[in-house]
Formats: C-alpha cells, sequence, structure tokens
C-alpha cells in the first residue's frame, strides 16, 4: 500500500466507512503485481490500488465487501489452477494467492504513513497483526519472527514466513552522487524513474544544474557542510563519482560513520588503494572498507557513461535486496 492508497483510507475512514485491505501475499508464474501489492475496498465497493492487471479486481471486491459485512479474513487463490470460473483465469498464466481482511484502525493506518519504514506482520489464518520498527515492536511475535521480519523489513522487501505475512511500508530509497560528472547525468534520471530520491552534490556551478541534472535535487554547497543536513541511514546509497579527494572524502567519511546501506566509489584499483590509504590515515579500519564498492558497480564490462551507470544501479539494487552482500 504506498502512501496514497494509506492516505486515501484515512480519508474513507473519516467520512465513515468501513473498509476491508487485501494483499497479494504469493504468486507464480508471471503474475501481473508482485507479493505485498493491495487494494483497498470501501463499503459501497469503491476501491484504490490494484491486486492484478484488472483481471480479477471484480472477484476480490465482491469477496471484501463480505469480509466488511461479516468480519473474518479470506485467504483467495486464482489462476490457471483456480476452478472456480473460466473468466478468473489470470491472462499471463500466473497463480496469486490474496489475503483480504478487515482493514486496520485509523491509528494503525496513520503509524503505517508515518513511522516509515516499518512492517505490518500478519497471521494469514487469524488475522492477528503486530507492527514491527526496526527497533520496536508493537503487539506479539517470538523472537524468530521478529529476526526474520527485520530481515525483511531492512531489504524493504515483502513476503512471507511460514503462516505470517510481512508488509514492508517504507518510503522511497535514497541515492546521494557526488559529482555532477556525465555518469551522474546517466545514473541520476535512472534511479529515479524506479522510484529513488535522488540527490547530487557538487559546488561546481557549470557542472551542478538543471539543465543537465533535471527532476532530482541538487546541492550546489561544498561536501564538508553538505553532509551535515542529508540523512545517511539504511535506505540511503552512496556513490562517489568525482574522481576528486576534496568532493568525494568528505561524504565517503559520513557514510561509512552512517547506516547507509551502499557506499560506492569510481575509480581504478589504483585510485581506489590511494583512496583507503587516506581514509586510513583518517582512522578508518579494515572492517569499514568492507562496505566499500570500488571499483564501483557490476562487473558488465561498460565503457560509456551510460553502461557505468547501469552497472552502479544494479548494484546498488542488488546490495539493497540482499543479493550481493
Amino acid at each position: 500500500m504506498n502512501l496514497d492508497i494509506l492516505q486515501q483510507a484515512l480519508d474513507w475512514c473519516d467520512q465513515g466507512h468501513t473498509l476491508a485491505l487485501t494483499t497479494v501475499v504469493s504468486t507464480w508464474g508471471s503474475s501481473p503485481r508482485p507479493v505485498g501489492a493491495q487494494m483497498i475496498v470501501n463499503d459501497k465497493g469503491d476501491f484504490v490500488g490494484s491486486v492484478s492487471g484488472g483481471c480479477i479486481e471484480s472477484f476480490v471486491v465482491s469477496e471484501a465487501l463480505d469480509v466488511i459485512a461479516e468480519g473474518g479474513v479470506l485467504n483467495l487463490e486464482y489462476g490457471v489452477s483456480d476452478e472456480q470460473a473460466r473468466e478468473v483465469r489470470l491472462a499471463c498464466g500466473g497463480n496469486i494467492n490474496i489475503f483480504v481482511e478487515q482493514c486496520p484502525e485509523r491509528a494503525v493506518l496513520e503509524k503505517l504513513q508515518n513511522a516509515q519504514p516499518i512492517a505490518r506482520v500478519v497471521h494469514t489464518q487469524s488475522g492477528k497483526a503486530a507492527l514491527l520498527g526496526l527497533d520496536s515492536l508493537d503487539g506479539d511475535l517470538d523472537e524468530q519472527s521478529i529476526t526474520d521480519a527485520r530481515l525483511l523489513l531492512k531489504h524493504g522487501t515483502s513476503g512471507s514466513i511460514g503462516k505470517l505475512f510481512v508488509k514492508v511500508y517504507a518510503r522511497p530509497r535514497s541515492l546521494v552522487i557526488v559529482g555532477a560528472v556525465h555518469i551522474a547525468q546517466a545514473l541520476a534520471p535512472m534511479a529515479a524513474g524506479i522510484g529513488f530520491n535522488v540527490s547530487v552534490i557538487d559546488p561546481r556551478p557549470k557542472f551542478a544544474t538543471p539543465e543537465r541534472l533535471p527532476g532530482v535535487t541538487i546541492i550546489t554547497e561544498r561536501p564538508t557542510r553538505a553532509v551535515d543536513h542529508i540523512t545517511f541511514d539504511n535506505w540511503t546509497a552512496v556513490v562517489a563519482l568525482a574522481h576528486d579527494p576534496l568532493l568525494d572524502d568528505p561524504v565517503l567519511k559520513a557514510a561509512l560513520k552512517s547506516d547507509a546501506y551502499y557506499i560506492g566509489c569510481l575509480g581504478s584499483r589504483k585510485t581506489h588503494a590511494a583512496r583507503l590509504e587516506r581514509l586510513r590515515s583518517q582512522g578508518f579500519l579494515e572492517e569499514d572498507f568492507e562496505r566499500l564498492h570500488g571499483p564501483v558497480g557490476l562487473d558488465i564490462g561498460g565503457k560509456s557513461p551510460g553502461e557505468i551507470a547501469v552497472s552502479i544501479l544494479a548494484e546498488i539494487i542488488a546490495v539493497g535486496n540482499g543479493k550481493n552482500e
């Protein structure tokens, strides 16, 4: 459920509607919507969000209205193996499992909207739910479930843990780029296009311009000052592209002292070795350097700025999804 759906749910609550929440909890084959996709339905049959490409929404809305009227929870399955009716077969040939429940109360919706990243962990048989933050728990979960759910939360990924479903609500990830160079011109719009909040730091007036970097946040302060008002948390990736220690190093030092989940540095192995030596002189240890990805990006043989940008973004995504740690 994205922020727009959460806000619509709150608006409907304020208007006196009762609501049902539907969530994709598992898929098989070519499902059109990912695990964690949600749709909210009010007591008039109005809905926002989507749990398929449109092929089963009307059936899910009907089931949701029953849950609104009668309570309880439902676990629905549609797709190529569904014998209910020919018309609910997914056109793409996959299967989709959907959990239907009464919508959480307003206070919970507000917390999901305002306390991100946060996970709502719900038992798909009983409907009992808990809210889990990176360092908080509101509800009852055993220690193993807490550990497993927090791992999903860390990576921003919704998924199942046995009979529990963990729905992660998180703001878009952030990408901080140092240096408004040609690679940044390719990387910034690509990252923004898949949902990252992108900021580019470069104090050089001819480099950091809206014309060269449209649609992203441009920070023209010197990096030593810029880092004071940038949040480097476990939802933030940092890429140093300036190839200038005066620009790159202050941001790298701030990132290494933070929870940033990805830190990448452009440069050859020789350049990277010199970078590590500078950081050692500043008190950083070998264990700190294990977090640095340098030379930056997956090795796809990229040569052009665009190809290098693709390799960097692919590595950021992989690390964020726990696939390249």
